[in-house]
């Protein structure tokens, strides 16, 4: 797959304009003040793995509406101190798996906090084990199009709430420091993390990794790749819901969220993707913290670029370079 997007010269100062609710704000402190008026109800339980260098635990915390939301914390077996903590949001279609598939970061000396993604984890990986139970109108496979013609029963409005609360679950838990809570994320997973690090201000870093669900009108003009496609396919049949579908997907743009953010962030995109094209992911990277505070320090911001690779991207690269990054910030 060549080169199909915009000049790597271009992509590095592409800043576009992004369509944005007026109302995005307070659409989002609402529907959190909304999900925190429920219990967190954090329970964590120990898990035997076998694994004697770890310690696991699966954890239950409720997420939008008060819904449980199943996660994984793993830690260093005997650690005594609060360590801090990554929480992890998966890609598109898994779910949290097994709790030995991912070890890095226990291995690194954090706690890990790893999200399951509610309705999904049945398309690969090694499966999920949280129910999407709010129901919406017609939509094509997949979740992309589930509540599209109106935001407040769109699906990543409860996902991306969930994943705040996760945060929040992160902080309430033993052994962690509140204080020191980084995230992280590939594909879905990335875009999940720009839109927790603009509704949450006090990150230590965020660390978007391919990120999907930025401009997300651009993405869906130049790539037919699903989960896009999943967009393209429905609008080809409700020929009369552009407008509508398109101005529900501008509440859950990580272009927008972006702009909110506080933390410091170290971005991956690879340049020949066709998933989660290069000029989307330029967009959030280049509109980070723009609506910061006069006065307020900048964060920091990196972006690393494979320029051979598809949606893969960096893989093993990019998490060498995160555990480095992270550790000058904790």
């Amino acid at each position: 797959m060549p080169m199909f997007d915009l000049p790597v010269e271009e992509l590095r100062s592409y800043r576009p304009e992004v369509a944005e609710p007026a109302d995005f704000d307070a659409f989002w402190a609402q529907t959190l003040a909304e999900t925190r008026s429920h219990a967190l109800a954090l329970e964590a339980v120990p898990v035997e793995t076998g694994l004697s260098l770890v310690e696991v635990h699966d954890v239950t915390f409720a997420g939008f509406g008060g819904q449980p939301i199943k996660a994984w914390l793993t830690r260093p077996a005997g650690a005594r101190e609060d360590l801090p903590v990554v929480v992890e949001y998966q890609g598109y279609g898994g779910g949290r798996g097994l709790p030995h598939e991912r070890l890095t970061w226990a291995a690194a000396g954090y706690a890990h906090l790893f999200m399951d993604t509610r309705g999904q984890g049945s398309t690969w990986g090694s499966g999920g084990d949280t129910p999407d139970t709010t129901g919406s109108g017609p939509q094509t496979p997949g979740v992309m199009t589930r509540g599209i013609l109106d935001p407040e029963q769109h699906y990543y409005r409860r996902l991306f709430t969930d994943a705040v609360r996760a945060v929040e679950a992160a902080r309430e838990l033993p052994g962690t420091d509140a204080t020191r809570v980084a995230v992280c994320g590939g594909s879905q997973g990335g875009g999940i993390s720009i839109a927790v690090a603009g509704l949450v201000p006090d990150l230590v870093g965020v660390m978007p990794d391919v990120p999907f669900l930025c401009h997300i009108r651009r993405a869906t003009e130049i790539t037919d790749n699903d989960p896009y496609g999943e967009v393209v396919r429905y609008l080809s049949v409700h020929r009369g819901h552009v407008d509508a579908a398109f101005r529900t997907l501008s509440y859950i743009d990580g272009a927008n969220f972006a702009r909110r953010a506080r933390a410091d962030a170290l971005f991956s995109v690879a340049l020949m993707d066709l998933t989660c094209p290069p000029s989307t992911v330029y967009t959030a990277y280049n509109r980070w913290a723009d609506l910061l505070p006069a006065g307020a320090a900048r964060p920091s911001t990196e972006i690393v670029e494979y320029p051979f690779n598809q949606h893969e991207g960096g893989q093993a690269h990019q998490v060498g370079r995160q555990i480095r990054w992270l550790a000058e910030r904790v």
